[in-house]
């Protein structure tokens, strides 16, 4: 009840916020355009305690504000580009909450239009997100997505830092692993790898401030569990949600579910049942449509194992 009555303080906090319009009417320069930039980053911090349900409003009012500028305020060429920049980040932003709360005929028009404003701005790497979020929403809606995954990389290899890099070739590696093809998840998951290593001294955007090991290794396990090769995946994943705070409750409740299968294709029947338990208590309260889709999928595969009195007690708990 206390983590419910936070998010729904954050959230109520979130959703009234507005765009100000720049100090400078009908001009912005490069000191209102940092302060856009900043509000961006901190918003979009928003969706690690949050889920689309709520955030969802904030994002897509803050691309209507952004296009508002665009429309009616004037400005440098080099600021024109940068507020496309912008505008495209938002778009993302705004996509992934569409999806995050079961909304994709609206993500997907975000996602679109993020692409062609990447596109007006000449930010390859920004193109190459816009198709790895679209190859990402496929592997849910259609089970497929390894060719919007692949292009993503190849559009945005000479212009992604390394971060960029990393998320990119983790999306094209879960991509695989959802179409069954272990040989290019694995080959994709080494080169993340070996990109968040890369010395660059271009800077990382915003956009991909959470891209780290931990998460590459999280997408191993998922990969892994996809392809069911508990072996692999189990480890990975016990180790890196052992230390995952419960605060990024909607995503520590995806992962484990992807723990919980995993421990369902180990034959580790009273394993699973407590993973999707603690799966289960992290989801209660958070808007967001893909947990409850996860921990009901992973319900049914651990129905064989009803006859174990831990099992059945879980899966009473899960579906009440």
């Amino acid at each position: 009840m206390r983590r419910r009555e936070f998010l729904e303080a954050a959230a109520a906090l979130a959703l009234p916020l507005r765009l100000e319009r720049p100090a400078v009417a009908g001009r912005i320069g490069r000191p209102e355009l940092d302060l856009l930039r900043r509000r961006t980053a901190r918003l979009r911090r928003l969706d690690d305690v949050l889920g689309g349900g709520d955030t969802a409003p904030v994002y897509a009012a803050e691309v209507e504000a952004t296009k508002h500028l665009l429309r009616h305020s004037s400005y440098a060429a080099d600021i024109g580009r940068e507020l496309h920049v912008l505008l495209a980040e938002q778009m993302q932003q705004a996509g992934w909450a569409a999806f995050d709360r079961g909304d994709h005929r609206r993500a997907r028009r975000f996602y679109d239009d993020s692409r062609d404003a990447a596109k007006t701005a000449g930010a390859r790497d920004l193109v190459g997100n816009a198709l790895a979020y679209s190859a990402y929403q496929q592997t849910v809606t259609t089970k497929q997505g390894t060719t919007d995954a692949d292009a993503s990389y190849e559009v945005a290899r000479e212009a992604a830092s390394p971060r960029v890099s990393a998320l990119l070739l983790s999306r094209k590696a879960w991509a695989h692993a959802v179409a069954g093809d272990a040989g290019q998840a694995d080959a994709a998951l080494g080169m993340a790898r070996e990109a968040l290593e890369r010395r660059d001294d271009r800077p990382d955007p915003d956009w991909v401030f959470w891209v780290d090991a931990a998460e590459i290794d999280i997408m191993a396990g998922r990969c892994w569990t996809e392809l069911a090769r508990p072996l692999r995946a189990v480890p990975v994943l016990e180790r890196v949600l052992a230390g995952f705070d419960d605060t990024c409750a909607r995503d520590k409740s995806l992962y484990l579910t992807w723990l919980a299968v995993s421990y369902v294709q180990a034959h580790e029947a009273e394993q699973a049942a407590a993973t999707l338990r603690r799966a289960h208590e992290l989801a209660g309260g958070v808007t967001s449509s893909r947990p409850a889709a996860r921990i009901a999928a992973a319900a049914r595969k651990l129905e064989r194992y009803r006859g174990v009195p831990e099992v059945a007690e879980a899966l009473d708990v899960v579906r009440a």
